[in-house]
Order: C-alpha cells, then structure tokens, then sequence
C-alpha cells in the first residue's frame, strides 16, 4: 500500500471521477495491457446485459425458474434439492442439454433426495413430447431439463400449496397431503416402479400411467405473477386426484377396484344362490382326484375305479349372480383361530370331507393338518376332529343323523327297543354350542322304513307313540333343535346354518331294492324331470322362520337333483363281500357323492355365505 501511495496522482483520493482502469491495474496487477482492459470492459458489460434481460424478460416460458424466483415474493423453496434443480435449469439454459447430476446426487447419502426430481434416464425419455409441447414460447421450442409429467405437476401443486400457506410449507410438506393408498389393495401400497433397470419407492402409488401419460393441468398453467400463478393452478389441483397421470393415479384405481368388490358383495348378500343351473368348468374341481388321502372309500370314485370323469368339471351358476370360485387361502385365514363343526348325517359327512380336501389342498405342510386322535377312516365314531395347526382352527364333524337323540326303552319281552327322542337334542350338543361356525343336517334318515312308518318308534318323556306320521315327527323333532339353539347358542358369536335336503338318484328301486344310476353321466338338463320339494323342507322353514336366532338356509336341494351323475353308483368301494360279487349292480350308492364333486359347491357356497357375513359387519363397523 505504501508503494501504491506513493506513485499515485496528488489529489487523486478526492477526485469523484476515480478511473476504473487504473483501479483495475492498481487491484489486478494482471491487467496491465490495453488488450486486457478492453476485454475486461467488454465481458463486464456482457454479463449486466444478459443478466437485466433474462431478469426483466416478459417470457411465458419457464425455462428461467430460478430468476422468476429471485422476483418472485411468492415462494422461496427451503430444500437442499430446489436449489439443485433450479441451478441445473440455468445451466441447461446456457448450455442446451437434457443431461443432469441428479443421478448422482440422489445416489449420494450426504445429499438429501428430493420425492419429485426424476432418478432415472428412461423417465425423462418417456415424458419427452409433454414437456416439450407444455414448455413453449412464441412457437418456439427450448431445449429444457425434462421431467416426467407427474414431476410437472407435482411442482404446480408446491407451488399452491405453499402460496396458500403463507410461504411456510417445504415440499415435503406438500407431498404428505396427498391421499394414502388404500390398505385393502396391498398390491398398491407402497408401490415399486422399475424403470430402465433402476428401482424407484415412493410413497405414494406410482403406475404405469403416472411415468408415461402427460398431465393435461401441466399444459395450461401460465407462469406470470404469484396471483396468476395462484388463481390458474389451485382450481386443477382441486380436482388433482381424478387427473391421468398423477401420482394418485393408483388412489383412484385402487377405489374403483373397491368399488367393485363392494358391488360384487352387494350382488352376493342379494342373490338366491339356489336358483341357477350347472355349467361345464374346465378349471374344475378344486383339488385333482387322489389329491387328498382323507377322502373314505365310500366316497372316493376314482379311485375304486370309476372311468369318467366329466362328473367333476362343474360348477354352480346362480342365476342373479356369479358365485366366486373358492379360494382356499383365503378360507384358511377366515378359519385361523375358529372351530368350523359339521353336526348330522353322512351327507354332512360328505360335505366335511369335502372342506378338509380343498382346504388341505392350500396348506404348504401337509403334515400340519391331521385328526387329533390320529384316525385315517371316519365311520363309526361319534365324532371326529381335523386340527389345521399352522391356522390354529378345527373343522370337526359330530354324528348326529336326527339331530335328536336316539333312544332305546324296555320291551314287553323284557328286551330293548329303540326309540327316538323328539324332546332331546343330541348328547353331544354341549360339545359344539360355543363352535364359531356350525353347519346342521338332517333329512335322510327320515326316509327309512322304521321312520316313514313312525309305528312305536316316536317318544316324548316315557310316552312312545303307537303311531306318529313321519312328517309331524319330523316337526317336532326340528323345533326341539330350534329351541335348543334359540337356548344355548350365542349368535354374536356363532353362525349357524342348516344346508337342506340332498336328493338322491335310485331309478328302478331304493338303496336297498335294487336301485341304480351306474349308467348316469351327465346332469339333467331339463328342469321338468326334477323331482318335487321335499315337504319335509317345507316344515323345516317354517321352523325355522320362528327361530330367534338367525339360521342361513343353505337350500341344496334343487341343485343337487340335477346331478344324477355325481354319486358314487356301484364305484362305492374296491373290496366286494361275495353277495355283492354275485351282483354288483344290486348294491349301489345313489345318495352320496363322489370326491371331488357335488358337495364342494356346497363349500363354495359356504365360502360365499362367509364372505357377505364378514363384509356386512365391516359395514356395520364403519356406521358405527
């Protein structure tokens, strides 16, 4: 300083008009040449020119985003990331290119990503022609940063959102404000989009149509002053989450599918699932044919040698709805933690075999489900127990073919007899009264000669009736269950259901007179050859229209009389007694059914029935 003091004019500290090339020389010893000093004048007037023209420039264009912010009041991004985006505009600005460090830094720990920059090439490819035909000026067109649309729209919403907050919300902020994926489509809830081999999570449920679909908003919003800004996008933004190609995009699929199980269910809980027909499935039955070892010889056609098999490829077809084909995975999980028990006959029998097969089917370790007591063949015991460890629930079967209690009294000849009970339900009633799920049956049995003839064979108390019509027995002994049931079941927590009649196919004779239908297979296909209601039914819902508690009526019988062809015939069982051997023919079962077969549309019904339950009471749980 001192040698620059004394070289310097006299007088030159207090004259106004100070040379700026002698500063320049006197603070840049490198400037010493004329060349240099023109140069000098001639870059500093440059820079102040091009710097008050883009800064006063009235351009639509917004391709200067971050000079329209430095004259903007209206927002003033806080992010790390916003500053990144706006110099990489400038710099594409100058230098005409599509390329950025964005990669980079969103690969980088230490700085923090940004939800709305785009992190992959084949984003920016894809939304090509939207940024360019949204992005013009004058008819001409910017080579500009490219970003996706859903990118576009996104910084329109910031740029509402934060005007209306009083400039205090970040983007992240703004990003939370967008809807929650629906928990019920978890397929959607926190999306992955793979893109050119890059892997992108976000937050909200990004889709095809989010990458790819130009945002019709984007295009028409004009970048002016903060007020036009705020009056042209808050009315898009708005209606945001019904617009093509936003991130929502995946909300509004996800509620239409919602929908549509909402109106698949209200189809459900309003159909007649017993007035149809069936029709040919291929895809059927649930579980291939010796697929399951539970199956009883009784029931297990093909494998004693039965040679068709088009018996096992339909299915039931309501005629007011379609029936969803049993998913046995999700059956598994609305059985977890339950007891599902099947209290009659042996058709009940048929029917519980059936649920343990298509459910088994669906369990990884076949080892996991087996029967508590480790028994392999299910006649002859009172009751059985099918234990689904993984799932932590039972499907159980308790024999009781008149659903009230057989009896037996003293004879004159100082004999027994037997009797039944119509005022005692069965003995084993207190065993299943708390089950979550009980299915009842009863019909059959009532059909045999000691019952259909009703003489000394009906008691109430000590009395045993000389002769009691079947059909008036039949009542008495059903409003016995009712009364049971209205008594000891809790409906808030047990569902009860009573599945109907099953027809059975003797032609030429009875179970025990020669009946047959070997040569059946192909359903009836006309209704007229169907039999009439069986007015033992018609006594049952009667009964049970008094009932307190509410009974579902699962009304097989019409359905099960077309099919003449799905029981087991003279397929019954591999090992003949010599009478059977000398004629096969005589002995044959045309009330059961072969499994696979009839009685798992039951289940699919069953499965039905569960499912409106559980959606009615999701229903009732929003209500409230």
């Amino acid at each position: 300083m001192a040698e620059a003091t004394k070289y310097s004019p006299i007088g030159a500290a207090s004259n106004n008009n100070l040379n700026l090339g002698t500063d320049l020389k006197t603070l840049f010893p490198v400037l010493k040449t004329r060349r240099a000093v023109t140069f000098a004048y001639a870059f500093t007037i440059f820079f102040v020119a091009v710097t008050i023209f883009l800064a006063f420039s009235p351009s639509q264009n917004a391709s200067s985003p971050w000079f329209t912010n430095i004259f903007s009041s209206s927002t003033l991004p806080t992010a790390p990331s916003s500053y990144k985006s706006q110099l990489s505009s400038v710099f594409s600005y100058f230098f005409n290119t599509t390329s950025s460090n964005d990669d980079d830094n969103n690969n980088n720990p230490f700085y923090p990503p940004d939800p709305f920059t785009n992190t992959t090439s084949s984003f920016t490819s894809t939304s090509r022609s939207a940024n360019a035909t949204s992005q013009t000026h004058d008819n001409t067109t910017r080579a500009e940063p490219l970003q996706p649309a859903t990118t576009a729209l996104h910084n329109t919403t910031l740029v509402t959102s934060t005007t209306t907050n009083n400039s205090s919300q970040s983007r992240a902020d703004t990003f939370k404000v967008k809807p929650p994926p629906l928990k019920q489509e978890s397929d959607a809830a926190n999306h992955t989009s793979k893109t050119g081999g890059a892997k992108v999570e976000t937050t909200a449920n990004l889709t095809s149509n989010a990458v790819s679909a130009p945002a019709p908003a984007a295009s028409h919003v004009p970048v002016g002053t903060p007020h036009q800004n705020l009056s042209s996008v808050s009315a898009p933004v708005k209606a945001n989450y019904s617009v093509k190609g936003v991130v929502s995009g995946n909300y509004t699929a996800s509620l239409a599918k919602k929908q549509s199980y909402d109106e698949l269910m209200e189809s459900l809980a309003k159909c007649d699932f017993f007035h149809g027909e069936w029709v040919k499935d291929d895809s059927y039955p649930l579980y291939k044919p010796g697929s399951c070892p539970l199956i009883d010889e009784q029931f297990n056609c093909i494998g004693n040698g039965r040679p068709d098999k088009d018996y096992q490829k339909y299915k039931w077809k309501p005629k007011d709805c379609t029936l969803p084909r049993m998913d046995a995975h999700r059956m598994l999980d609305l059985l977890r933690g339950k007891r599902l028990v099947f209290v009659g006959d042996s058709l009940n029998r048929n029917m519980w075999e059936s649920m343990i097969c298509i459910l088994r089917n669906a369990v990884k370790d076949k080892k996991k489900v087996y029967e508590v007591n480790g028994r392999v063949h299910f006649r002859g015991e009172a009751s059985y127990s099918f234990i689904f460890k993984d799932y932590n629930f039972t499907v159980e079967l308790f024999v009781s073919p008149f659903l009230v209690q057989e009896w037996e009294v003293p004879d004159k000849n100082g004999t027994k007899k037997e009797t039944l009970r119509l005022d005692l339900v069965g003995r084993s009633s207190d065993q299943y009264k708390d089950a979550d799920i009980i299915v009842f049956n009863t019909g059959h049995w009532w059909t045999h000669d000691k019952t259909s003839k009703g003489k000394d064979y009906y008691q109430e108390g000590s009395h045993v009736y000389n002769e009691l019509n079947v059909l008036e027995a039949f009542r008495r002994a059903i409003t016995t269950w009712s009364r049971w049931v209205d008594a000891k079941v809790n409906p808030s927590k047990s569902m009860v259901f009573f599945r109907g009649y099953s027809a059975s196919h003797f032609s030429g004779g009875q179970w025990n007179s020669g009946g047959a239908c070997d040569s059946e297979t192909v359903p009836i296909d006309n209704e007229k050859y169907l039999t009439e209601y069986p007015p033992k039914m018609r006594v049952l819902e009667k009964v049970l229209q008094n009932m307190k508690t509410h009974v579902s009526y699962l009304n097989i019988t019409r359905m099960t009389d077309f099919r003449k062809d799905g029981h087991p015939s003279i397929y019954r069982k591999q090992n003949l007694s010599p009478e059977e051997r000398k004629s096969p023919l005589r002995y044959q079962d045309c009330s059961h059914w072969c499994l696979p077969g009839v009685p798992d549309a039951w289940n699919e019904i069953l499965y039905a029935e569960l499912l409106v339950r559980q959606y009615k009471k999701k229903q009732q749980q929003k209500k409230a």
